[in-house]
Protein backbone atom coordinates (compact mmCIF):
# COMPACT_ATOMS: atom_id res chain seq x y z
CA UNK A 1 0.00 0.00 0.00
CA UNK A 2 0.99 2.95 -0.56
CA UNK A 3 2.03 5.99 1.33
CA UNK A 4 -0.80 8.26 0.16
CA UNK A 5 -3.52 5.34 0.01
CA UNK A 6 -1.75 4.77 4.12
CA UNK A 7 -2.62 8.05 4.99
CA UNK A 8 -6.22 8.22 3.44
CA UNK A 9 -7.31 4.62 5.04
CA UNK A 10 -6.10 6.53 8.41
CA UNK A 11 -7.88 9.47 7.81
CA UNK A 12 -11.01 7.84 7.35
CA UNK A 13 -10.43 5.88 10.00
CA UNK A 14 -10.56 9.27 11.98
CA UNK A 15 -13.66 10.49 10.79
CA UNK A 16 -15.37 7.33 11.44
CA UNK A 17 -14.44 7.42 14.88
CA UNK A 18 -15.87 11.05 15.08
CA UNK A 19 -18.95 10.30 14.15
CA UNK A 20 -19.28 6.90 16.03
CA UNK A 21 -17.85 8.81 19.29
CA UNK A 22 -14.42 6.97 19.64
CA UNK A 23 -12.46 9.98 19.08
CA UNK A 24 -13.91 12.25 21.81
CA UNK A 25 -13.63 16.09 20.74
CA UNK A 26 -12.78 17.90 24.14
CA UNK A 27 -13.46 22.35 23.99
CA UNK A 28 -10.50 23.46 25.64
CA UNK A 29 -11.99 26.74 25.45
CA UNK A 30 -12.98 29.67 27.74
CA UNK A 31 -16.40 30.99 25.97
CA UNK A 32 -15.85 35.25 25.16
CA UNK A 33 -18.99 37.38 26.49
CA UNK A 34 -18.73 40.49 28.59
CA UNK A 35 -17.11 39.24 32.01
CA UNK A 36 -14.53 37.77 30.37
CA UNK A 37 -11.01 38.21 32.66
CA UNK A 38 -8.89 40.01 30.64
CA UNK A 39 -5.13 40.83 30.94
CA UNK A 40 -5.33 44.36 32.60
CA UNK A 41 -1.78 46.70 32.22
CA UNK A 42 -0.61 49.55 34.58
CA UNK A 43 -2.59 52.50 34.14
CA UNK A 44 -0.14 54.68 32.14
CA UNK A 45 -0.26 51.49 29.39
CA UNK A 46 -2.38 50.81 26.68
CA UNK A 47 -5.36 48.39 28.07
CA UNK A 48 -7.08 45.68 26.02
CA UNK A 49 -10.50 46.39 25.00
CA UNK A 50 -13.11 43.81 27.12
CA UNK A 51 -15.38 41.63 24.69
CA UNK A 52 -18.59 43.46 23.86
CA UNK A 53 -21.55 42.57 21.29
CA UNK A 54 -23.59 45.22 19.01
CA UNK A 55 -26.33 44.18 18.15
CA UNK A 56 -26.91 44.55 14.38
CA UNK A 57 -30.46 43.33 14.06
CA UNK A 58 -32.41 40.13 15.61
CA UNK A 59 -35.45 39.29 13.58
CA UNK A 60 -36.69 43.01 12.98
CA UNK A 61 -37.03 45.75 10.83
CA UNK A 62 -32.89 45.79 11.09
CA UNK A 63 -33.30 42.59 9.07
CA UNK A 64 -36.68 40.71 9.59
CA UNK A 65 -35.12 37.15 8.94
CA UNK A 66 -31.22 37.09 10.28
CA UNK A 67 -30.26 37.37 14.28
CA UNK A 68 -26.43 39.09 13.85
CA UNK A 69 -24.45 41.08 15.91
CA UNK A 70 -21.01 43.37 15.48
CA UNK A 71 -18.35 42.66 17.94
CA UNK A 72 -15.59 44.26 19.76
CA UNK A 73 -12.92 43.19 21.79
CA UNK A 74 -8.93 42.71 21.79
CA UNK A 75 -6.65 40.49 20.33
CA UNK A 76 -5.68 39.29 23.34
CA UNK A 77 -9.24 38.55 24.97
CA UNK A 78 -10.30 35.09 26.34
CA UNK A 79 -8.58 31.75 24.55
CA UNK A 80 -6.11 33.11 22.67
CA UNK A 81 -3.47 32.42 20.42
CA UNK A 82 -0.26 34.66 20.28
CA UNK A 83 1.92 34.97 17.57
CA UNK A 84 5.53 35.42 17.46
CA UNK A 85 5.15 39.62 16.46
CA UNK A 86 3.29 39.85 19.56
CA UNK A 87 6.62 40.35 21.25
CA UNK A 88 9.90 42.67 20.93
CA UNK A 89 11.73 39.22 19.99
CA UNK A 90 9.79 38.38 17.53
CA UNK A 91 8.38 41.55 15.58
CA UNK A 92 9.75 40.42 12.43
CA UNK A 93 8.48 37.44 12.54
CA UNK A 94 5.45 35.63 11.90
CA UNK A 95 2.05 37.55 12.30
CA UNK A 96 -1.09 35.54 13.04
CA UNK A 97 -2.48 35.30 9.65
CA UNK A 98 1.20 33.87 8.42
CA UNK A 99 1.33 30.95 10.17
CA UNK A 100 1.61 28.01 8.56
CA UNK A 101 -1.96 26.31 9.05
CA UNK A 102 -0.05 22.70 9.45
CA UNK A 103 1.61 24.32 12.59
CA UNK A 104 -2.12 25.06 14.12
CA UNK A 105 -2.45 20.86 14.57
CA UNK A 106 -0.22 19.09 16.89
CA UNK A 107 0.28 16.16 19.45
CA UNK A 108 -0.55 17.72 22.92
CA UNK A 109 1.05 16.47 26.20
CA UNK A 110 0.12 17.98 29.55
CA UNK A 111 2.65 18.42 32.94
CA UNK A 112 0.16 18.80 35.63
CA UNK A 113 1.41 20.97 38.45
CA UNK A 114 -2.43 21.39 40.10
CA UNK A 115 -1.01 20.24 43.77
CA UNK A 116 1.76 22.94 44.20
CA UNK A 117 -0.48 25.93 42.76
CA UNK A 118 -3.02 24.67 45.33
CA UNK A 119 -0.31 24.87 47.84
CA UNK A 120 0.89 28.18 45.94
CA UNK A 121 -0.27 30.29 43.49
CA UNK A 122 2.36 31.84 42.32
CA UNK A 123 4.06 28.67 41.83
CA UNK A 124 6.54 28.99 39.51
CA UNK A 125 7.41 25.77 36.75
CA UNK A 126 11.05 25.29 36.90
CA UNK A 127 13.40 23.32 34.73
CA UNK A 128 13.55 20.66 36.85
CA UNK A 129 9.73 19.86 36.67
CA UNK A 130 10.53 19.69 32.84
CA UNK A 131 13.35 17.14 32.84
CA UNK A 132 11.49 15.28 35.42
CA UNK A 133 8.36 15.02 32.70
CA UNK A 134 11.00 13.45 30.38
CA UNK A 135 12.61 11.32 32.50
CA UNK A 136 9.16 9.74 32.74
CA UNK A 137 7.74 10.02 29.19
CA UNK A 138 10.46 10.70 27.10
CA UNK A 139 11.68 14.05 25.28
CA UNK A 140 9.11 16.39 24.66
CA UNK A 141 7.83 15.43 21.00
CA UNK A 142 8.96 17.33 18.68
CA UNK A 143 5.46 19.85 16.96
CA UNK A 144 3.90 19.15 19.98
CA UNK A 145 1.92 21.56 22.94
CA UNK A 146 3.48 21.66 25.90
CA UNK A 147 -0.23 22.31 28.04
CA UNK A 148 0.92 23.71 32.00
CA UNK A 149 -2.42 22.39 33.89
CA UNK A 150 -2.16 24.17 37.21
CA UNK A 151 -6.10 24.35 37.86
CA UNK A 152 -6.33 27.58 37.49
CA UNK A 153 -9.21 27.55 35.14
CA UNK A 154 -11.64 27.07 38.12
CA UNK A 155 -11.53 30.83 38.42
CA UNK A 156 -12.18 31.68 34.94
CA UNK A 157 -15.69 32.64 35.39
CA UNK A 158 -14.56 35.20 38.45
CA UNK A 159 -12.81 37.89 37.37
CA UNK A 160 -11.73 39.06 40.77
CA UNK A 161 -10.30 35.18 41.82
CA UNK A 162 -8.84 34.84 38.21
CA UNK A 163 -6.25 37.75 38.60
CA UNK A 164 -5.93 36.95 42.31
CA UNK A 165 -4.71 40.32 42.89
CA UNK A 166 -1.91 40.62 45.77
CA UNK A 167 0.07 43.62 47.33
CA UNK A 168 2.71 43.38 44.63
CA UNK A 169 0.60 42.49 41.66
CA UNK A 170 -1.28 39.23 40.68
CA UNK A 171 -0.25 36.12 42.30
CA UNK A 172 -0.82 33.84 39.37
CA UNK A 173 1.22 30.54 38.07
CA UNK A 174 3.74 30.78 35.37
CA UNK A 175 7.51 29.57 34.74
CA UNK A 176 10.78 30.68 35.76
CA UNK A 177 13.19 32.38 32.84
CA UNK A 178 15.37 28.80 32.96
CA UNK A 179 12.39 26.94 32.15
CA UNK A 180 11.11 29.29 29.02
CA UNK A 181 14.43 29.34 27.67
CA UNK A 182 14.83 25.52 27.93
CA UNK A 183 11.04 25.46 26.23
CA UNK A 184 12.51 28.27 23.40
CA UNK A 185 15.96 26.77 22.74
CA UNK A 186 16.17 22.92 23.32
CA UNK A 187 13.08 21.48 22.68
CA UNK A 188 11.15 21.70 19.65
CA UNK A 189 7.44 21.75 20.23
CA UNK A 190 4.83 24.08 18.85
CA UNK A 191 4.56 26.45 21.68
CA UNK A 192 2.99 26.30 25.14
CA UNK A 193 -1.11 26.39 26.40
CA UNK A 194 -1.94 27.41 30.17
CA UNK A 195 -5.09 28.08 31.68
CA UNK A 196 -4.39 31.81 33.23
CA UNK A 197 -4.61 34.93 31.48
CA UNK A 198 -1.25 34.85 29.50
CA UNK A 199 1.29 32.03 29.46
CA UNK A 200 3.50 34.19 32.12
CA UNK A 201 3.35 34.34 35.63
CA UNK A 202 1.61 36.87 37.61
CA UNK A 203 4.95 38.53 38.66
CA UNK A 204 6.72 38.16 35.82
CA UNK A 205 7.24 42.11 35.01
CA UNK A 206 10.34 41.70 37.50
CA UNK A 207 11.60 38.24 36.19
CA UNK A 208 14.89 38.79 34.18
CA UNK A 209 13.94 39.13 31.28
CA UNK A 210 10.34 40.43 31.92
CA UNK A 211 7.85 37.75 30.79
CA UNK A 212 10.56 35.15 29.78
CA UNK A 213 7.49 33.17 27.91
CA UNK A 214 6.60 35.72 25.74
CA UNK A 215 10.36 37.00 25.56
CA UNK A 216 11.90 33.34 24.76
CA UNK A 217 8.91 31.16 22.78
CA UNK A 218 7.90 33.91 20.91
CA UNK A 219 11.64 35.15 19.71
CA UNK A 220 12.07 31.55 19.00
CA UNK A 221 8.93 31.15 16.41
CA UNK A 222 6.74 29.59 18.93
CA UNK A 223 3.31 29.85 19.84
CA UNK A 224 1.28 30.88 22.85
CA UNK A 225 -2.68 29.27 23.97
CA UNK A 226 -3.98 30.73 26.98
CA UNK A 227 -7.17 30.59 29.53
CA UNK A 228 -7.35 27.10 28.42
CA UNK A 229 -9.89 25.18 30.24
CA UNK A 230 -10.65 20.90 30.71
CA UNK A 231 -6.79 20.23 30.35
CA UNK A 232 -8.18 17.42 33.54
CA UNK A 233 -10.07 15.61 30.99
CA UNK A 234 -6.91 15.01 28.53
CA UNK A 235 -3.92 12.44 29.17
CA UNK A 236 -0.48 13.17 29.53
CA UNK A 237 0.08 12.16 25.92
CA UNK A 238 -1.68 10.75 23.60
CA UNK A 239 -4.00 13.60 22.45
CA UNK A 240 -4.35 15.69 19.48
CA UNK A 241 -5.11 19.34 19.20
CA UNK A 242 -5.89 21.95 17.28
CA UNK A 243 -6.02 25.68 17.55
CA UNK A 244 -7.90 28.10 15.05
CA UNK A 245 -6.90 31.54 15.57
CA UNK A 246 -8.46 33.88 12.69
CA UNK A 247 -6.15 35.02 10.70
CA UNK A 248 -5.35 38.45 11.32
CA UNK A 249 -3.19 40.76 8.85
CA UNK A 250 -0.30 42.02 10.76
CA UNK A 251 -2.63 40.74 13.64
CA UNK A 252 -0.32 40.33 16.74
CA UNK A 253 -2.78 37.21 18.27
CA UNK A 254 -6.30 36.36 17.90
CA UNK A 255 -9.14 34.54 19.92
CA UNK A 256 -9.54 30.90 19.05
CA UNK A 257 -11.16 27.80 19.82
CA UNK A 258 -9.28 25.34 21.03
CA UNK A 259 -10.03 21.79 20.35
CA UNK A 260 -8.51 18.06 21.73
CA UNK A 261 -8.97 15.26 20.26
CA UNK A 262 -9.06 12.04 22.58
CA UNK A 263 -9.47 8.41 22.10
CA UNK A 264 -11.26 7.00 25.52
CA UNK A 265 -8.45 4.25 25.76
CA UNK A 266 -5.77 6.80 26.24
CA UNK A 267 -6.82 7.85 29.60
Amino acid sequence: MSDAISSAVHLAAVAENLVSGSIEVIDLTTPLHAGTPILELPELMGQTARFELEEISRFDDRGPAWYWNNFRTGEHTGTHFDAPNHWVTGKDLDDVSQVPAQRLVGSAVVIDRTAEVEADPAYLLDIADLHAWEDEYGRLPEGAWLLYRTGWSRYADDPAAFANLGENGPRTPGLTPAAARYLAEESRILGMGVETVGTDAGSAMGFEPPFPCHSFLLGAGKYGLTQLRGLDRLPITGAMLIAAPLPIVNGSGSPCRVLALVAPDAR
